[in-house]
């Protein structure tokens, strides 16, 4: 199957889509973003990328970095982490304060807002160099030592971060909360700041498709069983209340950031990764969304 033809053909059929969406502007420096950028990573276990447009420019991967803050906690603490987050798509917004509190601050999954706080603070409990020992985590999955935060990014987010606030106060009121408000509200912001380029994605969540193995040196990032849990959580909660449109669209496990990027893998074969800045209204990247359902439909590859 000639891969490279047919995400070049995906480029230019969802070319039209490029004006439709808006760029994430609640956040100050997202809003800068060129929303013509435009980029697609695909690569397969044994070792094959195949790429168009904007590849290789970094951009801020938000929330698709909450995959790396849980995959990190589940492969240091195990299972213990779903005592304080559930495992449920949320079926409201991603930043609900309402759902938070009539659940008595346990968020429904590791990857809306809350479920993603609970992750950072349970890191800041047990890790000496929180921040840093995750960088480190992210460098090893991509080989590449020059992953590392937006600093300006962190600092935007946390200018107009007032809806995050309330999030991390109502969990410290409901005891879902172990540390410093402030502290992990600083976390999280540079988590969700770090800057990736599609090639880069596409390399770190190989090891999603690899059942927990980093395909390079066969190391054991996680177990079987932990990495078929990590993909089962992205097919059911990976894109906020648009989770249940991309699995029925597209057919594979993957996560979304209002920075316009998405990462999708399948077990046993490939990941992929997209950016487009342009979102649609549940906060997906529009034409990204759009250029993942072609994929899998002209290559005929879907975990269903």
């Amino acid at each position: 199957m000639d891969y490279q033809k047919i995400l070049e053909n995906i480029a230019i059929e969802t070319e039209s889509l490029q004006e439709k969406g808006k760029v994430a502007n609640y956040i100050p420096e997202l809003s800068k973003i060129n929303p013509n950028h435009f980029g697609i990573s695909l690569r397969f276990l044994n070792g094959e990328l195949f790429q168009v447009g904007d590849s290789n420019v970094k951009f801020s991967i938000q929330s698709i970095a909450k995959v790396f803050s849980l995959s990190m906690a589940i492969g240091l603490f195990g299972e213990s982490i779903f005592q304080r987050v559930g495992v449920e798509p949320s079926g409201t917004a991603f930043n609900s304060l309402l759902q938070l509190d009539y659940e008595e601050g346990i968020p429904r999954n590791p990857f809306i807002n809350a479920g993603a706080l609970v992750i950072v603070d349970i890191l800041l409990s047990e890790l000496r160099h929180p921040k840093q020992e995750l960088l480190e985590y992210i460098r090893k999955l991509t080989g590449n030592k020059y992953i590392n935060f937006n600093d300006t990014v962190a600092v935007s987010e946390k200018s107009e971060g007032y809806h995050n606030a309330a999030m991390a106060n109502l969990l410290k009121s409901h005891g879902n909360l172990h540390n410093d408000v402030e502290e992990v509200l600083d976390s999280y912001f540079h988590l969700c700041s770090i800057e990736m380029s599609c090639n880069e994605l596409s390399k770190a969540f190989l090891v999603y498709a690899n059942h927990g193995r980093l395909p390079k040196t066969n190391e054991q990032i996680l177990t079987k069983s932990q990495a078929k849990r990590l993909n089962a959580l992205m097919q059911t909660c990976g894109f906020y209340d648009e989770s249940g449109e991309f699995s029925f669209t597209v057919g594979l496990p993957g996560k979304s950031g209002v920075g316009g990027g998405i990462v999708a893998v399948h077990p046993e074969k490939f990941s992929i990764s997209v950016w487009s800045p342009a979102l649609n209204k549940k906060g997906n990247s529009l034409r990204g969304m759009k250029a993942l359902e072609l994929f899998t439909t002209k290559s005929d590859l879907s975990v269903f």
